[in-house]
């Protein structure tokens, strides 16, 4: 006998104060009724119900048992109740991977409006320049820059990311304005430690100029900073410069050989893609900086 309906059939009896009204209720025999109460009772080992011709009670160790089966029941509808609202109202922890600059100067701040809109959903986001394992590590999706490897994940595009040389006007106005890639050699760069090999300081598909570095970090806010307080020039993602060139802070250089944009790809595990609160962070990057 199924353990858990047996449960459910005892504590109606118990309700109905009689097995043929608890049968009427629950559509059964009354003769099934009875060999789910006499599964129980040899489950337990021990008598749960005193019943003659014309009365039922419960004996002790039953009437404890009812109040068990009772609470044990109430908390399999709350956890199935939990696991319907799950799958259609946004709920739950997000775990979300970026990286460093976009993740802090782009992505976090729109995950106020995001988390806004959804007030169940509670959100983890790792900042982080390396390529995290999604299924390993239990992230929910991440958001990746550069060309994809082959993978089994689901990837979403993003509009792609313009890398761009920038200096503060103070900096150009005591240095000069470098007017090639190859005036670099006499500026001071500001240089990440953390480049791909396929993106470090690259003009084109052939011109490459490894800068002279006046300073290197493994922090593209840190470099930010430091270039908009007129250290020296900086090679960053559009995206992440747009509120310093705006205010005028940082002015680019050498547009005309910036490289081609970088691919941008929001990722995600394919089996997760069903859950609403992953499908709504999804919809909301998308729409966000989608292309």
């Amino acid at each position: 006998m199924d353990k858990m309906r047996s449960m459910e059939v005892f504590v109606r009896v118990v309700d109905a104060g009689s097995f043929s009204a608890a049968a009427r209720a629950l559509d059964m025999s009354t003769v099934m009724v009875s060999k789910h109460i006499a599964a129980l009772e040899q489950l337990v080992g021990a008598r749960l119900l005193h019943r003659t011709t014309r009365s039922q009670s419960l004996s002790e160790i039953g009437q404890q048992y009812a109040e068990q089966c009772r609470h044990i029941l109430q908390l399999v509808q709350a956890a199935e109740t939990g696991a319907q609202a799950m799958r259609t109202v946004p709920r739950g922890t997000l775990k979300i991977s970026a990286p460093a600059a976009f993740g802090s100067r782009c992505l976090a701040p729109a995950m106020a409006e995001y988390l806004e809109l959804h007030p169940e959903v509670n959100l983890e986001l790792d900042l982080s320049n390396r390529l995290s394992d999604l299924v390993e590590e239990g992230l929910d999706a991440a958001i990746r820059i550069g060309p994809l490897k082959d993978s089994t994940l689901v990837a979403r595009p993003l509009t792609p990311l313009q890398m761009m040389v920038c200096a503060a006007p103070n900096y150009l106005a005591r240095h000069g304005t470098p007017r090639k890639p190859d005036d670099l050699s006499r500026h001071r760069c500001l240089d990440f430690s953390h480049w791909r090999r396929n993106a470090r300081w690259q003009f084109g598909p052939t011109e490459s100029a490894p800068p002279s570095c006046r300073m290197r970090s493994n922090n593209g806010e840190a470099l930010r900073l430091a270039a908009a307080a007129g250290l020296g020039l900086v090679m960053q993602a559009d995206a992440v410069l747009a509120d310093e060139i705006a205010a005028g802070r940082l002015v680019p250089v050498l547009r005309e050989y910036w490289p081609q944009p970088r691919p941008m790809h929001l990722i995600y595990p394919r089996d997760r893609q069903s859950t609403p609160k992953l499908a709504s962070f999804v919809e909301f990057v998308v729409q966000r900086f989608g292309t």
